[in-house]
This record gives structure tokens, sequence and C-alpha cells, in this order.
């Protein structure tokens, strides 16, 4: 011990006189303590008990005239100039044990500069050392926990003295590794928290600032330094401890060190979620909280932390959530008076600037669900009847859903809908919600009805989505009705080209349906969601799947159980008078027979066959739909007997068999084999013999006969589901049913008294009798062979009597002038009627069995077919047929009709006849003025597309005509099958073809208009996404009908095909529907492919024009040109600038970033604009010119062009006009004299509206007195003198305005550094001109911000 003090009295003596010799260097860079020093001095306070050693030393001191003091300056040497971190910690830890030794005399060894030393030894201790970086083996080492055990074991052989340094000062000292030992750091931070209460910071306020700011960087910095986390947590306990030592009044006002605390742990608030900003959190929500209930001062700073978050928290997505998170948990350990004027300060903040307003809304979220009672439904009082602060945050959220900026707006919707689904479980809140949803009254129901119809109808897609999902969470809180526009809105959403809008779409409008059944819910939902099982997204085809099992099949199901009393229902029906199908709604679930009415549908019904398809193939289909299905049947039948009504009346319930018919292919063993006998009997002999059979008998002359209306399309279309069912039972039919039935079927074909649809029925299912009937496939093709030859042998005989007998009443007709009339007639008109209407049927039966049976012998049917379809034409006759004298499409128009489809089924069967016959076929669609024989026959040639498509393609443009068509059936059939072909690769865009698709998106029927949509903006646009940029500007030609261009390649066809394919004219109508269609085009390009048709445009119309090759004279020239004029004017073409406010670039973080590449894209993009604005200018300059020398009226459309550029290119037009003030000028000029020509137009107009007249526009009083009227007319300047002056005074403002527009955003370089002539004084000159030219000169030197006109 003694050697220990004379080295350390020693080493300060030396210092004492090197200090001496060189004063002015030592006293500003002291000599530190050296390290054998260091660790004598450790040693000599190691035990704080023992007072001996500091004594001796304080006595040494003394006997050197030296005092204790002396030891401060080393040591704050050590601590700050010693490169390793142990070492700088050794002479802290020496520092601070001198503090607490006995006796010490604290305020002369405290000074404000050793303690920041010792503050800025804590911070290089938690620095990466350069070692340990260039050393990533050891540190790797080190972190693995077998090394960490084995360093512990290394080091608790040092003596017990004071761990870890002694023996770590050896290892420095050898050699070893630099990193910091993180119990001589624990040792440090533990001394300085017992120093915290012997020294007073209130005098020194920066060393207090230092101590908080480094006590809050370590748990940053220490992470990576402690091997484990028992350590790392002694280090965050220690570290609280010293910030709750810093809050003492000894140091200073406790709410100033309060706010300083709270100013360094907001930056670990706002860190990701990691321990450190778990300690500060921890801290703040207990430590914190403790002291603000003792001190007034402190509460206050707590009360204003959260707002001091708020106003600092980041803009990007995620750190903003996890400020809000953090502010939420503070906010919650506070008292209540206090969380409400938090939340009233919060609701404020909804109505600042953009980054407020979108904090606030999530603030609005987080505190609803996280504080409690937000309604107010606990609170006893009710003082004057104030809201809960609750609905102060609901009113902000509704509010900020028709916010002007689409990133809050969406926010805001989403978050309401997430509040209303957590506020809609409890009964109590419900009710409040309700309440403030205005769904009690109906001003507010219709308040915020009309806000959810702007939501679902935004241009955003985010914005549609989010409202989509309030929609369905409000589902529960409508009341059982839901608005029918946001329920149109919500149909019309699942055709949306957006992914995530189709998925929302269907939940909502599931939900609505799983809520309340009502039939328009019913309606839309059948109209809207089963198409999307053909979707391209498999996610949403399996959601179809499951929301149409759901709540379609399944609630079928739960008829399986439902029973009824007959006797109740006919009480019931006496005493209420309902009818029977109200009765027989009310024996089974609500909504049920209503649903398999709808399923029935044209519209639905081909979707509901594809998902029972594939839910039948995934074995998804219960057996209690078809137990449901046939106790619906049953009851209804036993309702109809138990009233006393004919059974030959009675029909299933609509949709029941439909429904049947294709369930059973799935599920064949769960249906009863009785139950279709017995319903097939009771369907089948009900009939007059002789007659043609079907059930639209003339009823009797009873009254209750007459009430008692059978459906024809339901009885026909029973048989016909009921044969479909048979056939996929027929595998589980016993033989000898089969046989009978396949017998009964036969005889029934060939009476040829049958519908259309039975027909093929029969035939089908004559078919499925026969394999099941054989006992292997050669002799089950052999039956079918068999019965189709004695089918079509019998229908061959019955057609050719038919035009026999038609060709020779012709002819006899042919003998009387004027044609015989009366009775005779009469009977023979009926006679022939019949035999039509069997004729007709047979010839069906004849395709129908070529269909099932293509092998089959037509050489005896053709000759007929082929005299048919050629009568009354001037084609080739065959010479062995007798042919009608007359058309039988005039006699027998469905006969005629008949013919053509069942010739087009055996051209189907043998190719050899196809290639004869289709240009037949093709020359009808062409000159046929029947309507469904070209509806037929469009069919026929797209089903020829795609067996012989070799032979259609050269068709396909005569095919195409078909879009124009005066028939709406027949230009949607012609839409949807080539639309079909084409996502088949049966047909290829080129040629005219997708010009000629263009003209079905401005269709005056809307249902193809929306088909044309989807096809373009949704199928075309993955199949073909080039195609629209590749036609863009020769659909502008072509739209025009315009021949005018030298380059232009004429289309295909004639010129008057050219013209009905084109939308010619100037006028207002035909020039939006030509727009509309440029922008349905433009919505479907990328970026690039947008700048690029820019370049095209300007190329190739602008330029043509200005060089000549366009004939601007002619007509359809001027409307190409002022198409072009549109088209660059429009928002669709623009690309969307890189700058965006901070909320919009919020919403692009939470949509999914922005990555690396999509910014070069965008640097890319602008290089090109750049360059593109830069070659378009003088084309519009040039062409500009051409049009003032005609005197064109198109000048007007170019100048209102060349404004918006200016406006939406500016910044790339200002390197055009900096450089180039004369243009400018010039350009500044034109628009002052456009705007001047516009304004004086308009107020012309106006002067002459407002300009007495005699008649019925004059007031009465100037009628009677027409001096008075004269007088007043007089009072004012002519209707051309006012044009002029106030049109002058508009095109000047206009100038200068758009003078300031060019000049704004970049800086225009001054004068001195142009090299322009020098500018005289105008001081002294009364010359007005010279004083406008110095406004104009001081204008072109302002700098402003420029706004777009773009909505935001």
């Amino acid at each position: 011990m003694e050697e220990a003090i004379s080295r350390i009295v020693a080493e300060l003596d030396d210092l004492r006189h090197h200090h001496t010799a060189s004063t002015s260097t030592a006293a500003a860079n002291p000599t530190p303590l050296s390290r054998q020093s260091l660790s004598d001095l450790n040693f000599l306070l190691s035990d704080a008990n023992d007072t001996v050693p500091i004594d001796a030393l304080y006595d040494d001191l003394s006997a050197k005239s030296l005092s204790p003091s002396s030891l401060v300056p080393p040591l704050s040497a050590a601590m700050d100039s010693s490169p390793n971190p142990n070492h700088s910690l050794l002479a802290s830890n020496a520092f601070l044990s001198l503090l607490l030794s006995p006796n010490a005399p604290v305020f002369t060894l405290f000074t404000p500069l050793s303690f920041l030393s010792l503050l800025r030894s804590l911070r290089r201790s938690l620095k990466p050392s350069p070692t340990s970086l260039s050393q990533p083996n050891s540190s790797q080492n080190r972190k693995r926990r077998g090394a960490g055990k084995a360093t512990k074991a290394s080091r608790k052989k040092p003596s017990q003295k004071d761990p870890g340094i002694d023996e770590e000062e050896e290892n420095q000292e050898s050699g070893g590794s630099s990193s910091v030992d993180v119990k001589v750091l624990l040792v440090v931070l533990e001394k300085l928290a017992s120093v915290m209460d012997l020294i007073h910071l209130d005098r020194f306020p920066e060393s207090l600032r230092s101590l908080v700011q480094s006590i809050s960087e370590i748990p940053v910095t220490a992470m990576e330094l402690c091997e484990n986390g028992v350590q790392y947590g002694k280090l965050l306990t220690l570290c609280s401890r010293i910030l709750r030592e810093i809050l003492k009044p000894e140091h200073g006002e406790p709410s100033s060190s309060a706010s300083e605390v709270f100013r360094s742990l907001s930056l670990l608030v706002f860190m990701p979620k990691s321990q450190a900003r778990t300690f500060a959190l921890d801290f703040i929500k207990t430590e914190m909280m403790k002291v603000a209930k003792e001190n007034e001062g402190v509460k206050k700073a707590v009360v204003n932390l959260p707002r001091y978050l708020v106003n600092r928290a980041p803009e990007k997505a995620e750190p903003r959530a996890l400020a809000v998170e953090s502010v939420t948990e503070i906010v919650r350990v506070m008292e209540i008076e206090d969380q409400v004027s938090f939340v009233k300060y919060v609701v404020s903040m909804c109505l600042g600037k953009s980054n407020l307003r979108l904090l606030g809304v999530d603030l609005v979220l987080s505190l609803v669900m996280s504080l409690k009672d937000p309604l107010g439904l606990n609170s006893e009082e009710e003082e004057g009847g104030d809201d809960p602060w609750g609905i102060w945050c609901l009113e902000a959220l509704v509010k900020r859903c028709s916010d002007v900026i689409a990133a809050i707006r969406a926010r805001a919707l989403a978050n309401l809908a997430q509040l209303v689904k957590l506020l809609s479980k409890g009964d109590k809140s419900s009710v409040v919600l309700k309440r403030f949803m205005g769904f009690g009254d109906g001003n507010g129901r219709v308040e915020m009805n009309n806000m959810l119809r702007q939501r679902c109808m935004d241009d955003k897609a985010a914005v549609k989505r989010a409202a989509l999902h309030l929609v369905t969470n409000m589902t529960a809180l409508l009341g059982g009705t839901i608005d029918e526009v946001v329920l149109k809105t919500m149909g019309l959403a699942c055709s949306d080209p957006l992914i995530s809008m189709r998925k929302a779409a269907t939940a909502a409008l599931s939900e609505a349906f799983r809520t309340f059944a009502s039939e328009t819910v019913i309606i839309e939902w059948l109209h809207s969601v089963p198409r999307l099982i053909t979707d391209n997204e498999t996610s949403i085809q399996e959601e179809c799947e499951n929301v149409f099992q759901e709540l379609v099949l399944d609630r079928i199901c739960r008829a399986a159980s439902a029973t009824s009393s007959h006797s109740e229902s006919m009480s019931a029906r006496k005493n209420k008078e309902k009818s029977f199908d109200e009765v027989l709604e009310t024996l089974f679930p609500k909504g049920v027979l209503y649903l398999l009415r709808e399923i029935r549908n044209g519209e639905v019904s081909p979707w509901v066959k594809k998902i029972c398809t594939n839910l039948g193939k995934k074995k998804r289909l219960n057996h209690k739909i078809v137990i449901a299905l046939q106790n619906i049947i049953r009851t209804s039948e036993s309702m109809w007997l138990s009233d006393s009504m004919p059974i030959e009346k009675w029909t299933a319930p609509p949709g029941a068999w439909f429904l049947l018919s294709e369930v059973s292919a799935f599920l064949p063993k769960a249906v009863d084999w009785e139950f279709l006998h017995h319903h097939w009997q009771l369907l089948d002999k009900h009939e007059v013999e002789g007659e043609f059979r079907s059930p639209f008998k003339e009823v009797a002359a009873s009254e209750k006969d007459e009430s008692i209306e059978c459906d024809a399309v339901a009885w026909a279309s029973d048989r016909v589901f009921l044969l479909q069912t048979i056939s996929n039972v027929s595998v589980e039919l016993p033989p000898e049913p089969a046989a009978d039935l396949a017998h009964n079927l036969l005889k029934r074909v060939e009476e040829f008294n049958m519908h259309s649809t039975e027909v093929d029925a029969h035939v089908k299912a004559l078919k499925t009798l026969c394999k099941r009937k054989a006992s292997n496939v050669t002799e089950a093709d052999t039956l079918v062979l068999k019965w189709v030859h004695q089918v079509i042998s019998r229908a061959s005989k019955i057609v050719e009597k038919f035009v026999s007998r038609n060709s020779k009443q012709n002819a006899e007709n042919n003998f009387f002038t004027p044609p015989k009339s009366g009775s005779r007639k009469s009977r023979k008109s009926i006679a022939t009627s019949k035999s039509l209407t069997k004729a007709t049927t047979a010839i069906y039966t004849i395709g129908s069995s070529v269909i099932v049976c293509p092998t089959a012998d037509t050489s005896t049917i053709v000759p007929i077919l082929h005299t048919i379809i050629t009568s009354g034409s001037s084609g080739p006759k065959i010479n062995n047929l007798p042919g009608p004298a007359t058309s039988l499409q005039l006699e027998a128009p469905s006969f005629y009709i008949q013919a053509w489809l069942t010739m087009g089924k055996l051209c189907l069967a043998d190719g050899k006849l196809a290639k004869n016959y289709i240009p037949l076929f093709i020359q009808e669609l062409e000159k046929n003025e029947s309507a469904a024989l070209r509806n037929n026959i469009v069919v026929m040639m797209a089903d020829f597309c795609v067996r012989y498509t070799a032979l259609v393609d050269c068709y396909i443009t005569k095919i195409t005509r078909c879009l124009l068509d005066p028939c709406e059936l027949v230009r949607r059939q012609t839409f949807v099958l080539l639309s079909r072909l084409l996502q088949r690769d049966y047909v290829k865009w080129r040629g005219v073809l997708f010009l000629r698709f263009l003209l079905s998106l401005v269709d005056e029927s809307e249902k193809i208009s929306r088909l044309a949509e989807f096809l373009f903006g949704n199928i075309l646009k993955v199949k073909a996404p080039l195609l629209a940029y590749n036609s863009f500007v020769e659909a502008v030609f072509v739209l025009n009908d315009c021949h005018a261009h030298n380059g232009h390649r004429d289309s295909q066809g004639s010129r008057k095909e050219s013209q009905n394919f084109s939308i010619r004219g100037n006028d207002e109508q035909s020039r939006s529907k030509r727009m509309q269609i440029y922008v349905c085009l433009l919505k479907q390009m990328a970026p690039e492919h947008l700048l690029a048709t820019f370049a095209k445009l300007c190329a190739e119309i602008l330029a043509a024009a200005s060089d000549g090759m366009l004939n601007i004279e002619d007509a359809t020239g001027q409307s190409v040109l002022q198409d072009a004029f549109q088209i660059l004017c429009c928002k669709e073409i623009r690309i969307p600038s890189t700058r965006a406010s901070s909320s919009e670039s919020a919403d692009i973080e939470e949509e999914g970033g922005e990555s690396g590449a999509a910014a070069r894209g965008k640097a890319i993009t602008q290089a090109v604009k750049k360059g593109l604005i830069q070659n378009t200018i003088p084309i519009f300059i040039e062409l500009k010119r051409l049009l003032e020398t005609k005197n064109s009226p198109l000048i007007g459309s170019l100048m209102e062009c060349l404004r918006i550029l200016l406006k939406d290119y500016k910044n790339e037009i200002d390197d055009i006009l900096v450089a180039d003030k004369q243009l400018q000028k010039e350009l500044a000029y034109d628009m002052q004299k456009y705007e001047a020509a516009k304004a004086k137009a308009t107020v012309a107009e106006a002067a002459a509206s407002t300009r007495p007249t005699t008649g019925s526009n004059q007031s009465p009083e100037c009628a009677e007195n027409p001096t008075k009227a004269q007088g007043q007319g007089s009072s004012f300047p002519s209707g051309s003198k006012v044009a002029s002056a106030r049109a002058d005074a508009a095109a000047a403002a206009t100038a200068r305005s758009v003078l300031r527009e060019i000049n704004r955003g970049t800086g225009t370089p001054p004068l001195s550094s142009l090299n322009v002539p020098k500018v005289r004084s105008c001081v002294g000159l009364s010359n007005a001109g010279n004083s406008k030219r110095m406004d104009d000169i001081q204008s072109l030197k302002k700098k402003h911000s420029f706004d777009s006109d773009d909505e935001s």
C-alpha cells in the first residue's frame, strides 16, 4: 500500500513540476495519469469502508504541498485522451471511487469538466472498437454461448479486490483484446448512480443535459456489447436508477429535468421494436408516472409528452405505426382527465396539415381500441348531455372519410371499418353506434348513405376498397335494408380490374346477403359473385365456391328437414287469403324458394353450373342438397293436391329441377329412383294424342280453370331437367327400368311433337341409357347408331313430305287470283300449321341426333336441307327434288331457320360438307333480315372456327360486321363469341378486328359496353398488353374515317365499310364517343407506352399536319387533328410526377413500398419526358404558324392544348424557355391574343343574352314602357365595347399568369449573367410601355411554386 501511495504522489509531483515548466500548454492539455498509477489508485479505493489508505494518501499529498484536487486533472486527461476504452473506464472508476471515498472533499474534487470527461469516457467505451470491426471472427466467437462461458471461466482466476480491472489491464499490456469488459462498465455505472446522491447538478445545466443524453444512449449502444440478457438487464436497471436520481430537486427543477429526459428518450420511443424501446416506454409508464403523482411539474411534462411525440412522429408508414403504438401505451397509463384532454388534441389534429391528419386518423383508432369505455356506457353521470369522447373520435373519422387527399380518405375509411366491427359486438355499444350513424332517423341515414356512395365510386382504388370494408362491417347496423346505389356499386366492383377490389366487393356483398337476404340483395349477389368462378385469380375462384356453398347450397340444405302440416297451411290460407306460393314459402327457410327461382335466370345459370361442377369434382357437395330439393318438390306437389287443384297444371318450384339436375351428376346414389319415376310419369301422361304435346292446352270455361294458368316454359324446362337428372343417375338404375325408359323415350322422339329443348334432353338421355343397357362400348355405339338411323329416316320423310306439299300448294294457289279464302282455307291453314310444327320438330331432331352420333348416314337429308335453305334464291338447285316455288323463309320462317341450324350441325360432323357450305352461311349472314337466323349463324360460325379454323379465318372480317347489327342480341352474341375465340387463340388480333371491337366500348347497349370495358381492361391488358399502344394512332384515323394522310394505310374493306365502323363528325356527341375510346386505350398502357404514344401522336399527326402530309382542309383531317389535341390534353396520357406529399408517399409505402428499380425507372421516365417535350414544342410552334396562315378554327384547340402542356410539363419546358427568351415572349403574346379573342366571344354572348328585347324575356314594367327600357339600355356601353374592354383585361391577366407559371419552380438566371442589352431606367419617363416592360422583367425574376390542375 505504501509503495502504491508513494508512486502516485511521486507522479503527481512530477506532473506539477512539468506544469510549472510549461504552464500554457499544460493548462490546455494536462498529462494523463499512467496506467500503473490508475491501478494503484483503484487498489487504494477498492474498499470503501477502509479509511486508512485514503487518509495516508491525503497525508502524503499534503506533505508534498499537493491538494486532493490535484488528482482531478490527470484523471480527467486519462478519461479523455486514452485511446483504449478499458483504460478510460479505469480512470472513470478511480474518479468515482475518489468521490465516494469516506470524508472526501466532494465539492473540491467535482468539476463540470471532469464530469463531462467521465461521460465522454462512457460513450467511447460503448462504441465498437476498430479491433472488433477488423476481426469479425473474434466478435462472432464472443457472441457464441460456448465462447462466452470459456471467457467467464478464465476471468474467475484474478484476485477479488476489484473484479475484472487488474486482470484486464494485464491483458491489455500483453497485447490482448481491447474489447470492453461489461463488468467494469456495470461497476462504473453503479458508482455513478451512488455519486448522484453526493453532487448537485442544478448549478451545472450543461452537465445535467449531457448526463441525460449519455444515459439515454446506453440502452441502444450496449445491446451488442452485452453477452447475455442478464448483463443487459442489469445495465438497464442502472440506467433507470440514474434517470430517477436526475429527477430529484437537488439537480434542478423537476419539470425541466423531466422534459430533458423525455426529449432524450423520445429517440428510443421512435425506434423499431427492441429492448431499448421497451426500456424507454417502461421507464415512462412506471417511474415517471410515480414521480408525476408527487410533483405537479413532472405531471405537466408527462401530460405534454404525447403531444410532443405526435409532433415529432415520422411520416413513413412503419415508423408512424410504431409512434402511434408508443403514444397509445403512454396515454393508457395517464389519468382519465388527461386522456380526454389528449383525445381533444388528436381530434383537433384531424383538422390540421396533411401529415397530422393522417397521424390523427391512426391515433383515433388506437385510442378507441385501447382506452376504457370510449362511448361512456359505464359512466353514471351525464352532465349536460355531452357526447362521450369516443363520439368525437367517430365524428373526426367520418369527416376525414371525405378528405381531399386519397391516402387519408382510405385510412379513415379503413379505421372506421375496424371501429364499427369492434363497437358493434356489444349490445349497448351497437345501440350508440346506430344512433351516431343516423340509422335511427332519416336524415342521418341519408348522410351516411351519401358518404358511402361517394366513397364506393371514388377515383382511387384504395379508397373504394376501404369503403367496401366499411360497408361489410356496417351491414349488421343497417337495420335490414341497404342503399340500392351502394348495392349496385358493390356489384360493379366485383368486375374491377384490381384483385383486391374484387375480393373486397365479394366480401361486402356476401356479408350483406348473410345478414339480411332481401330480394334486392339476392339478385345483386347472384348477378355479381357467381360469375367470379371464371376469374383469372385462383383465390377468387375458391372464395366464390366457398360463399356459394355457404349462402346458397347450405341454405337450401336446411329445407331437407322442413316439414309441414297441410291442414294448418290450408286453414292459414283460408283465413289470411294467401296465394299458393306465399303459403309454400312459409314452409321452408326464408328466401329458399326465391333463391331457387333466381338461380334459374339465364344470366346466372351458366355460373351456377360451373360452380356445381367444381364443387362436385372436389367432392364438396353434400347429399343433403339432393334430399332438400326432393323434399321441396314433394311438398309442393302434395300441397297442390291438398288444395284439390288439377295435377296437370302443377309445376315444381322454379329452379328446383335445374339445381337437382346439376348436383345429381355427382350424387347419383342420393337420388330416389321412385321419386324420378313418379314425376316422369306425372309429366308424361297428361297429353292429348295427335296434337302438338305441350302443356299449353286451352283451359275450360269454368272460372276455377281460368284462374289456373300453366307456365309453359316451366313445364318444358321441368321435363328437360328431369331427363337430365335421369341421365345422371342412369348408372345406378336397374337394367329393366332403364330399358323400359329408353323404349319410352324413343317412342316420344319419333312422334316429333316436343319442344326443341325437350328433344335435346330426350336424345341425350337415350344415348346415356343405351350405354347403360349395353355390355361394352361397341355394343353401345351400335345401339345408338341404330336408333339414330331410325329417327333420321322417319324425320327425313316428314320433312320431304312437308316440302313437297308446300310446293304443290303454292302451285295451286298460283291459278287463283285473288287467292281462295273462307272456311276451306281456314281448315287447310290449321292442317298446314300442324304439319309445319311437326316438320320443324323433325328437322331439329335430325340435327340433335347427328350431334349425338356424328357417324350417322346423312346422305338422304342433305339434298332436302339444300333445297330448303336455297328456296327462293338464285342459288343452285338439286334437280331430282321438287323445290318450293316460293321461299320457305316467308312461308315458314321457323322451319327455314331450323333447316340452317341442322345444316350447321351436319357440317360440324362432316368436314367436306362444311367446306362446301361455309360460304353459303356467310352469304346468308350478310343478306338475311331475320335476327334469329343471323344469331344462329354467328353461333355456328364460332363453332366452325373451333373445328375448322383455317376455313373460317378468311371470313372473320365479315363476321365482325355483326358487331354493328341492328339487333342488340346479335351484337352481344357476336362480341361474346369472338372474345372467347380471341382468348383461346382461334382468332388473332390482326387486321381490322381490333379496330372494329373498339366501337363496342360506346355501344348504345349498356351490357355490351360493360362487356367491352371488361375485355379491354382485364383480359386484353394481360393477354396482349402492347395491342392498345401499337394500334392507337391507327385507331384515331380509322374512327374518324380519315384518308387525307399521304402515309396512312387504308384499312381493309370498302370505303362504305370503313364508314360504318367509324364515328365520323365533329359534333359534341361524336367527339365524346371517340374520346371515351381513346381514354379506355390509354388506361391499358404502361408509363413508357404513354410517353411513346405522346411522341407518335406528335410525329404522325401534328408533324404530318405541319409538313403538309395531313390535309387539314379536309373535314376528317381536321377531326383527326382536333382529336390529337384533346388526347394530348387529357389526364390519362400524363405521367404522374415524382414529387408527392408526405401522405401520398405514406400511402405508397403501405401498398408495398418502392423498389430501387422503380426509382431508376422514374429517373429514366423524367429524362425521356424532358427530351420528348423539348422536341414537341417546336412542332406546336410550326403548326400554330401554319394554322394562322390558313385562318383555321383549330387554332383554339391548339392554344388550349399548349396552355395545358405549359402547366403539366412545366419543369421540362422551363429548360427551353429560360434559354430562349424570345420564344417565351412569343408564347406569352400568342396566349394573350388567344385569351383575348376567347374572352371577347364569351362577353359578347353574355351581352347579347342580357340585351333587352321585346317579348317574354323582358320584365312586365319594361314591356309596358318601351321608353324606359331604351333609357336603361342607353345608360350602358354597347355590347362590343364591353366585350372588348373586359376581354383585354382578362387577356392581360392571363398572359401575366402564364409568364409567372413559366418561371415558377426553377429560378431564372439573373440579368447580369445573361447576354442581353442593358435596360435604361424608366425614371422620369411617362411612357406607359416602358413601365409595362419593367413589370414584365420584374415578373420574370419571381420564383413561385406551381400547383397542377390535377385533382388531389
